[in-house]
């Protein structure tokens, strides 16, 4: 095929495209057409929240469904920052074992993760020893980007089975709107009152005031966890924990941004559009899910039979 006959197959699939494009926009009703940045981001949110909810309460499979999907868009989003920061992770089986995780804790318990971990790390090893460009960086930023965006969330796996239904659902969903909560407050007291800078270097629009805030909104969803029926948990117990819970999703935040920052990007992506990549909406949850389930289950709020073998 000649140049010529390959950029008029292109130009056609452009055209295709656009037609297409256009089609779609004629049917789109008015009232959603020319939408603000502030309505797209709004739009976005809904769906997002809207399935995050729906998936929480239906079943355990519709949560593992949620989970691995999760696990895996976000993992990828995070090798693809990183190979822009010169490493060179295996995103193969990086996003492969952060889909495992949680579903070998929903069929293992877990025991599941430790298997997926030294699977993974198994598999690292031969990739470094006989792949000749990897570095020893590259191993390990493939085995974090998997326990990063996998392991920490199956912490929601626990918390789920941990009840019957419909219970374990509900709780879950409550540990969602701790999330959201803190990232909310934070938001609105931040740009409205927020006069000292958190981490300027990392994170410059967040605030003490906002901080504060959120820590607030965590432990409040926290204290409305003591009326689902089959957690024992106090109110004396539940604040404390909702502001532990807090802090790791600050944590978490914070955490994601130092990367973004690393790696020269404002989004980790654009799945979301106005949010940026699903990894920007998840990241103060990986760290509050692993220390929702530690505060639960540790503290026998929640019956969780911890398997010996």
């Amino acid at each position: 095929m000649s140049r010529s006959d390959g950029a008029r197959e292109g130009g056609g699939d452009r055209t295709r495209a656009g037609r297409i494009k256009d089609f779609a926009y004629e049917k789109t009703p008015e009232k959603l057409k020319n939408a603000t940045d502030l309505q797209v981001r709004f739009r976005t949110g809904f769906v997002y929240v809207a399935v995050s909810v729906l998936c929480a309460l239906i079943s355990d499979w519709t949560t593992l469904a949620l989970l691995v999907a999760t696990a895996g868009i976000t993992a990828g989003e995070f090798y693809y920052m990183l190979r822009q920061d010169a490493k060179l992770p295996n995103e193969m089986l990086g996003i492969i074992a952060a889909m495992l995780y949680p579903t070998s804790v929903f069929a293992l318990g877990l025991t599941g993760a430790l298997y997926v971990s030294l699977a993974l790390l198994l598999a690292l090893i031969v990739w470094y020893v006989f792949w000749m460009r990897a570095r020893v960086p590259d191993v390990g930023v493939s085995f974090f980007g998997a326990a990063y965006c996998g392991m920490l969330l199956s912490g929601i796996i626990v918390v789920r089975t941990a009840l019957p239904e419909p219970w374990g659902g509900v709780l879950v969903l409550a540990i969602f709107l701790s999330v959201w909560a803190n990232d909310s407050f934070a938001y609105l007291v931040g740009s409205r009152f927020g006069k000292h800078k958190l981490a300027p270097r990392t994170s410059p629009k967040k605030s003490w005031e906002g901080f504060f805030a959120g820590l607030a909104g965590s432990a409040a969803f926290w204290c409305l966890m003591t009326l689902i029926p089959g957690v024992e948990m106090s109110i004396a117990q539940a604040i404390p924990f909702g502001v532990v819970s807090g802090l790791m999703g600050v944590l978490g935040d914070l955490a994601e941004s130092r990367i973004k920052r690393n790696s020269g990007f404002k989004d980790s992506g654009t799945i979301m559009p106005g949010h940026g990549g699903l990894l920007d909406r998840c990241d103060s949850l990986f760290l509050v899910a692993v220390t929702s389930a530690i505060l639960l289950v540790g503290f026998g709020c929640i019956p969780y039979p911890v398997p010996l073998a």
